[in-house]
């Protein structure tokens, strides 16, 4: 008896969790998701142009002694979202604006890991490219393949049978219980 109640509750979580997951939560639409899907593909390193990018370089701050002291090792990159958002899919745009390296119009990211300034620019980028693909991962979602289509239907189907089988088994018990027009007494 305790079974009967509990399988459409499962399933109707099982449902739930699985609808909460659509694309419809990201509010954008499948073209635009399948072209950044694409997009993210075939991006890599090269895909952003150079000339976005304006570095600056500055002292490093902490412990370190002359080398911190003398020489300009810091890397600072800055792009302007306006020149960004022509690069990147639409989708990405609204993560990538309210990142942590976001400020006032461009992303500043630094880097002074190493003790030297080349290793820090390639750091810096590779930050920038972290920051894209970690955009994509939030708000693109992957494609379901047609035996997980299949597998949500039937859940589902079972979820439904399950519930219409335990609104019956309730209404059978009510129906038993009323009177059947004879007096009780």
């Amino acid at each position: 008896m305790l079974s009967i109640w509990r399988r459409p509750y499962i399933s109707s979580l099982v449902t739930q969790a699985l609808r909460s997951s659509s694309t419809a939560t990201t509010g954008a639409s499948d073209e635009d998701i399948k072209q950044a899907r694409t997009w993210l593909a075939n991006f890599n390193a090269d895909t952003l142009p150079r000339n976005l990018f304006d570095f600056s370089f500055s002292r490093s701050s902490g412990p370190g002694g002359q080398n911190v002291n003398k020489v300009n090792s810091k890397a600072t990159l800055k792009v302007p979202l306006s020149s960004l958002q022509p690069m990147i899919p639409k989708v990405l745009w609204s993560s990538i604006a309210t990142s942590r390296y976001a400020a006032s119009n461009e992303l500043v990211i630094q880097a002074d890991d190493s003790r030297k300034q080349q290793d820090n620019v390639q750091r810096c980028l590779v930050k920038l490219n972290e920051l894209i693909v970690q955009a994509g991962r939030e708000n693109v979602p992957g494609e379901t393949s047609d035996t997980q289509k299949s597998r949500v239907k039937n859940l589902q189907r079972s979820a439904n049978e399950g519930r219409l089988k335990a609104k019956k088994f309730k209404s059978d018990k009510k129906s038993s219980r009323r009177s059947s027009g004879r007096p009780d007494y």
